[in-house]
């Protein structure tokens, strides 16, 4: 790999700010040097937040990012210095960072919305039931978290100031936001991830608002860092948000969602809560494009829970001939409805941050094709010829090559007993690399979405494919949503967990409420003489009686595309069931699979089952959304399980 040469540049003493991007000692911010940047690019509200975070964290120095190629260079280069990456030889101008063990993941149970009152953040569950639908806190204690933590924790540090833009720079879906951050890898990251420097400073010359992002990695208060390449606070890691004024906060951890506040944090939590005072929706759906041999080409959005195929879905290789599938985005959709009632979306991201473990040439080549430049990998392994490994490699590695795990000890492939690759390690990369990437990905209006899928991992019962009745049905299932859990640290073994609308982490406010806006959804769209996309549940994770999965998946879902678009087109190909519409008997495409599908057994209801299904929904809705559940999603399972004791 070509190697990033800075011979004039040389690492401030006391930090990591290469001295070549100072500036006049004059260029100041209440009294602390801007060091790169100057304060005249900032516009008075965007001044005045830096002066007030400045005067809070009392950082030495002020970076205003411009979002160059050769900055975003200079700090790489900065980090290898520190030892936070390293290069990765084999590829292209690409690295690997290791975190510090602690911090590896979101951290759910830190997570708050701070609201006037808890109603608003969150629905107040039934007594003695545990919410699992969020976390509240007081404005005071909002107050008392920051106060309690980020006094003085920049000192001996640059305060990063990055300006970026969610969605592309011109379009009316966009949103702009200030992240300022004392980690030069939230910088880098952030520079992969969204449209970021001057050119979203002049948008915002104007005074306008932006939402507020104030992160640093923390300052433990026993003064001990376990690891001085990967400073972080885990013991008093804390992410806050205030929609009201449009503010996040996090501190304590330097790791992905956590840092990257134009993520999770203001895309969904934040974003959610802008959607829904301004009528749109903001949701946790990858978008593809689908070209059908004709020629004619629509979009689906589509939101699943975790290990339930969503990245590998975005990126599908279709097995169908005449097919062609293109990415708009893989995590994230804005969906606004347009003068005619027509939903279109954006992706807010420039990048994919995917997660390593299970991508492979096998199951995402077109994934693995475009993490070979300009990558930024997060506690992969790493090996011997200067590459990379994760869980799901095995078959493109030579034997000879030596394994060092994300903890940086010798790791043998079927001897180790431990991961090679943290579970929720990273890959970071630009999307515009994708070879698959839609044409229309960064088009100002967005792109028509003609459908709306939901999914879950559900090894019994739930048919492969099935189309809601209506729109309030739709929704309906979207709220019910729920998935096989995989070997998350938090969960003991596999269960079925409710993941509403694949959203449960990311509700920037009360669910219930959540769901009386989409049904809203439907009238907005009617007043501007459109309709709201057909809605779907798909379930590729079926096993037959001997355990073997009853669908091939991967490239073979695009026949469930193929018939989910010919509903959208009207044809006449389903057969209605107490839950829903589903293919007709050989209305699904199974010429050239490789093997039989036992089609009867992949759709059938089995009534007891569904029975049960019903009663743990209700549950559920009484146990979490008991004073917060609309009459339309009560009507609906109502509805459901009168057809099902029908059967």
């Amino acid at each position: 790999m070509p190697q990033v040469s800075e011979p004039n540049t040389k690492l401030h003493p006391i930090n990591d700010c290469p001295t070549k991007l100072r500036s006049s000692d004059s260029n100041q911010i209440g009294g602390t040097p801007v060091v790169h940047g100057n304060v005249t690019q900032l516009s008075a509200k965007i001044r005045a937040y830096v002066e007030e975070s400045v005067a809070l964290c009392q950082p030495d120095r002020i970076h205003i990012v411009d979002g160059s190629h050769e900055e975003s260079d200079i700090l790489l280069h900065t980090l290898e210095t520190r030892g936070t990456i390293k290069p990765v030889t084999h590829f292209e101008h690409c690295w690997i960072a290791h975190t510090d063990p602690a911090d590896v993941a979101r951290v759910e149970s830190r997570t708050f919305i701070c609201t006037e009152r808890r109603e608003q953040a969150i629905p107040t569950p039934r007594e003695g039931v545990r919410g699992t639908l969020g976390n509240w806190i007081s404005p005071a204690d909002y107050e008392a978290a920051i106060k309690a933590r980020f006094p003085g924790c920049m000192k001996g540090r640059t305060m990063y100031v990055i300006p970026y833009s969610m969605g592309p720079i011109k379009s009316p879906l966009s949103k702009f936001g200030i992240e300022l951050t004392d980690s030069a890898y939230v910088v880098c990251s952030m520079h992969i991830m969204t449209r970021m420097g001057l050119n979203v400073l002049e948008k915002l010359t104007d005074n306008s608002d932006f939402i507020k992002g104030l992160h640093s990695v923390g300052t433990p208060a026993s003064g001990k860092i376990a690891m001085a390449f990967w400073p972080c606070d885990p013991e008093r890691t804390i992410i806050l948000h205030k929609p009201a004024t449009n503010e996040i906060v996090s501190y304590g951890s330097g790791y992905g969602g956590n840092s990257l506040l134009g993520k999770k944090c203001f895309a969904l939590r934040i974003g959610s809560t802008i959607a829904q005072r301004e009528g749109w929706l903001a949701e946790h759906m990858l978008i593809l494009g689908i070209t059908n041999p004709k020629g004619v080409k629509k979009y689906i959005a589509a939101a699943f829970p975790s290990a339930c195929g969503k990245t590998n879905l975005a990126m599908l290789n279709p097995t169908l001939p005449g097919y062609k599938m293109e990415c708009v985005g893989d995590d994230i959709a804005w969906m606004k409805l347009d003068s005619k009632g027509q939903l279109r979306a954006i992706n807010p991201e420039n990048g994919f941050f995917g997660v390593a473990p299970g991508t492979s040439s096998e199951t995402n080549p077109n994934a693995m094709n475009i993490v070979h430049k300009n990558t930024i990998f997060t506690n992969v392994a790493s090996t011997s010829d200067g590459g990379v490994f994760w869980e799901g490699m095995e078959h493109d590695i030579s034997p000879d090559v030596e394994i060092t795990d994300w903890m940086g000890k010798p790791w043998k492939m079927g001897v180790s007993k431990t991961p090679a690759a943290h579970p929720n390690s990273r890959f970071c990369v630009p999307a515009r690399q994708s070879a698959i990437i839609d044409p229309a990905w960064e088009d100002n209006d967005g792109v028509p979405i003609s459908a709306i899928i939901f999914g879950g991992r559900r090894p019994d019962g739930v048919p492969l494919v099935y189309e809601a009745n209506s729109w309030a049905h739709g929704v309906f299932i979207g709220s019910a949503m729920r998935s096989e859990t995989t070997a998350a640290a938090e969960h003991k073994g596999k269960q079925i967990m409710h993941d509403p609308f694949a959203m449960r982490p990311f509700f920037g406010y009360n669910f219930g409420h959540y769901m009386k806006h989409w049904l809203t959804m439907e009238e907005r769209a009617a007043k501007l003489g459109g309709h709201m996309p057909k809605i779907f549940h798909i379930n590729w994770f079926r096993k037959g009686d001997n355990g073997e999965y009853l669908w091939p998946g991967f490239g073979e879902n695009c026949r469930v595309l193929e018939w989910i678009l010919q509903r959208v087109d009207g044809q006449d190909c389903y057969e209605q069931t107490p839950i829903g519409r589903i293919p007709a008997p050989g209305a699904l495409n199974y010429e050239g699979l490789h093997a039989p599908v036992n089609e009867k057994k992949l759709f059938s209801i089995p009534k007891d089952f569904w029975l049960l299904e019903v009663e743990d929904i209700r549950q559920y809705y009484a146990d979490q959304v008991p004073h917060d559940l609309p009459p339309e999603i009560a009507k609906e399972l109502d509805d459901l399980q009168r057809r099902i004791e029908q059967m």
